[in-house]
């Protein structure tokens, strides 16, 4: 590493207390260096001297990133890239080496690394792409939660609550829904209005929103399916 500039705060960082930065490389001068920095920002650090010793750590329930070293003994770190993407593991991960060239940045690239640093590389440089990565990583995790959430949601409907949601993306009125399904109007206000309820949907942009995510689609009236 070299020096930069003084450690910038950034928003990432100041929220970031609660994140861990794995760091792996079997330098053990470059572990710990690496562990000082990113505690000067406030990060938790944990370092391992293999790939072996980071897999049998527990996973971080927060937000999370990898530092990895391209050339450690034995497994390289290239290798067990590939093997924790396999496994489907989605920490990001940062990847540096003193022997980098365009086509290992290229293969790293290409399967999901966050950023590259070729050694020596500057603190800045390093702390930019670290905050990067937990930034991103704290999105996917919002985003997994808000899908679970939703998954959770419309589990909670019944069989008749989801056809009669399937209909109301669909775009067809309460009386279209009604005969559909053979159902008085006044019952089907009455589903519609559990399926907003517990969708905890604001609105129908907000529902079709949902359902988006969610992979549903409209169920088609009997004339359209014939």
């Amino acid at each position: 590493m070299t020096t930069g500039s003084p450690p910038r705060m950034t928003s990432e960082t100041a929220a970031g207390e609660a994140s861990v930065v794995y760091i792996v490389d079997d330098d053990n001068g470059i572990r710990l260096s690496l562990g000082a920095l990113m505690r000067s920002i406030g990060l938790r650090v944990e370092v391992f001297e293999s790939s072996d010793e980071f897999l049998r750590c527990s996973p971080a329930t927060g937000p999370s990133c990898l530092i990895l070293d391209v050339r450690l003994r034995g497994r390289s770190g290239m290798a067990f890239h590939e093997e924790i993407v396999s496994r489907g593991m989605r920490i990001p991960v940062v990847f540096m080496t003193g022997h980098g060239d365009i086509e290992m940045v290229v293969k790293a690239m290409k399967t999901g690394a966050q950023n590259f640093f070729a050694k020596p590389f500057k603190d800045q440089d390093m702390l930019d792409a670290v905050t990067q990565a937990l930034a991103r990583d704290s999105e996917r995790r919002a985003a997994d939660a808000e899908l679970a959430g939703l998954r959770t949601l419309y589990k909670s409907l019944s069989l008749r609550e989801k056809e009669v949601m399937g209909f109301v993306l669909s775009g067809l009125l309460n009386k279209q829904i009604a005969s559909e399904m053979n159902l008085s109007e006044i019952t089907v206000k009455v589903h519609r209005g559990h399926v907003m309820h517990k969708m905890n949907a604001r609105s129908m942009p907000d529902l079709v929103r949902k359902a988006a995510s969610l992979g549903i689609g409209p169920c088609l009236p009997r004339e359209s399916r014939q």
